[in-house]
C-alpha cells in the first residue's frame, strides 16, 4: 500500500539556489523533450517514445554541461516518465495535451532514490541537509519524493512510503445518502434522519479582499519589484481559500467515513455543470470532486465502500414515499407535494434519501453481491437512463445483512 506525508520544507538560502537550479534544469528538459515529440509527430506522424527522448539525456549534458552540475541524473530521468504520462492520460481522455512549463508558477521536480530522512531534516542528492517539518512519523520504504515550491514561495516534500496494508477498522456500521448543492454543501440520509452540512463559501469571504489586490498587481509596471510583490500577495489569498476548502472537505469526509460504512453519492457531471454562467464560480467554489475522492480514498483505506449512482438517476423528482417521479422540477422549487400520494417534501432530503434507496438497491442486487462496475478513475464509465453503477474501493464484505437488505 502506497501512503503520501506532506511536509513543509525551510531551505537556506544557498539551497533555496540549488533547487531554483534543479527547477530550471527539470523545466528546460521537459519542454525540450515535449517539443521533440511535437516535431516528429508532425514530419511522421507517429509519436515519439519514451527511450528516444530519454536517449537525448547523454548528449544533451555533453551540449549543457549544467544539466549535469545542477541536477541528480535521477530527477531527469522522471521528467522523461511524467511527460509520458502526460501523453497516456491525453490519449486515454484523463487529460487535455500536454503544456510547456513556465517558470512563473508552481515548480516541482521528483527524486526516485537517495533521499533520507535524518531527525528534522531531509537529505535530498546535490541540495544537502534541508530542514523539515513532520507532522507525522514516516514509516515504510520511501518510494519517491516529490520536493514543491508554491506561488508564495513556500517549500514542501511529497514523500511516497510503501507500507503494510493494515486498514483502521471501521467504528460506524451506517449507510448513508449523500445530495451535494450549493445552499448546503452536502445533505445527508442514514435512513431515518436528515442532516444538513451548509456550504462555508469560500471564496465569497474572500473575493473584495482578492479584488483589491488583483486590482493593485495589475497597475504594477511588469518586471518590476512592486509587481512581483503583488503577484505573492494575491498568491498568498488564494493559498488561504485553497487552505480552507481543503481543511473543510477533510473534516467533513472524515467525519461521515468514521460514522458510515458505505456512502452513496451521485457520479455529478461537473465539467457540464460549470458551462452555466451564473453558477459557475459557485460550483468551481464548491469542491464536490475533490470531496468525492477525499470519501473515495478515506473509505478505501478503511475497507468501507464508495457507491455512485448514474448522473441521471432522478433524485430530486422522484418521490421518496410511493415513487412517483415528476415531469418537470425547477430549481427554485425546494419543498414539494407528492400528487400521487400527496406526502411533503423536502427537494434536498427527499433526494438525499432517494439516492440512498438506490445504492441500496444496487448493492441487493446479484443475490447481495454488489455489482461491480467501472472505476470511477476512468473517463469511459457511460450510465444509461436510470441506471446507477457502484464503484467497490474496499475489500468485498457483508454489508447488506447490515443494512437490512436481503
Amino acid at each position: 500500500m502506497l501512503k503520501a506525508v506532506k511536509v513543509r520544507l525551510y531551505p537556506t538560502t544557498e539551497q533555496e539556489l540549488a533547487l531554483a537550479k534543479s527547477f530550471g534544469c527539470a523545466r528546460w528538459y521537459y519542454n525540450y523533450a515535449l517539443n521533440a515529440c511535437i516535431q516528429h509527430y508532425e514530419e511522421t506522424g507517429k509519436s515519439l517514445k519514451l527511450s528516444v527522448y530519454k536517449a537525448y539525456l547523454p548528449q544533451l549534458k555533453v551540449e549543457h554541461p549544467w544539466l549535469k552540475e545542477d541536477c541528480y541524473s535521477a530527477v531527469l530521468q522522471c521528467v522523461a516518465i511524467n511527460l509520458n504520462k502526460a501523453y497516456t492520460n491525453f490519449f486515454e481522455g484523463r487529460a487535455k495535451f500536454p503544456r510547456f512549463k513556465s517558470k512563473h508558477h508552481k515548480q516541482s521536480i521528483q527524486y526516485p532514490q537517495n533521499v533520507k530522512v535524518l531527525g528534522d531534516f531531509l537529505e535530498v542528492p546535490k541540495i544537502g541537509v534541508v530542514k523539515a517539518v513532520f507532522h507525522r512519523s514516516i514509516s515504510g520504504k520511501i518510494k519517491t519524493v516529490t520536493i514543491s515550491k508554491t506561488p508564495t514561495d513556500k517549500y514542501f516534500a511529497s514523500i511516497l512510503c510503501e507500507v503494510e496494508d493494515s486498514a483502521s477498522q471501521h467504528r460506524g456500521d451506517k449507510t448513508l445518502g449523500i445530495d451535494l448543492g450549493l445552499k448546503d454543501f452536502a445533505i445527508v440520509h442514514n435512513g431515518s434522519e436528515v442532516t444538513k452540512y451548509s456550504n462555508p463559501k469560500h471564496l465569497k469571504r474572500h473575493e473584495k479582499n482578492l479584488a483589491r489586490k488583483q486590482k493593485k498587481f495589475a497597475r504594477k509596471v511588469k518586471g518590476s519589484n512592486s509587481r512581483n510583490k503583488y503577484r505573492k500577495l494575491v498568491a498568498k489569498v488564494h493559498e488561504r481559500v485553497s487552505n480552507s476548502r481543503q481543511d473543510f472537505l477533510h473534516k467533513l469526509s472524515r467525519k461521515l467515513v468514521d460514522d458510515s460504512q458505505v456512502i452513496i453519492v451521485e457520479n455529478l457531471h461537473i465539467k457540464g455543470m460549470v458551462r452555466n454562467r451564473k453558477l459557475s464560480k459557485s460550483i468551481s467554489d464548491v469542491g464536490w470532486g475533490m470531496f468525492i475522492n477525499f470519501l473515495d480514498y478515506k473509505l478505501k483505506a478503511s475497507y468501507g465502500q464508495l457507491v455512485e449512482i448514474g448522473k441521471f438517476f432522478p433524485s430530486s423528482k422522484t418521490c421518496s414515499y410511493c415513487g412517483h417521479v415528476l415531469d418537470e422540477l425547477t430549481l427554485d422549487i425546494r419543498e414539494w407535494n407528492c400528487p400521487s400520494c400527496g406526502t411533503h417534501h423536502d427537494r434536498d432530503g427527499n433526494a438525499a434519501l432517494n439516492i440512498r434507496n438506490e445504492g441500496i438497491r444496487i448493492l441487493s442486487m446479484d443475490g447481495g453481491n454488489p455489482v461491480l462496475a467501472v472505476s470511477r478513475q476512468r473517463k469511459t464509465n457511460k450510465p444509461q437512463g436510470g441506471k446507477a453503477v457502484v464503484v467497490e474501493t474496499g475489500s468485498p464484505h457483508p454489508i447488506c445483512t447490515q443494512m437490512g437488505v436481503g
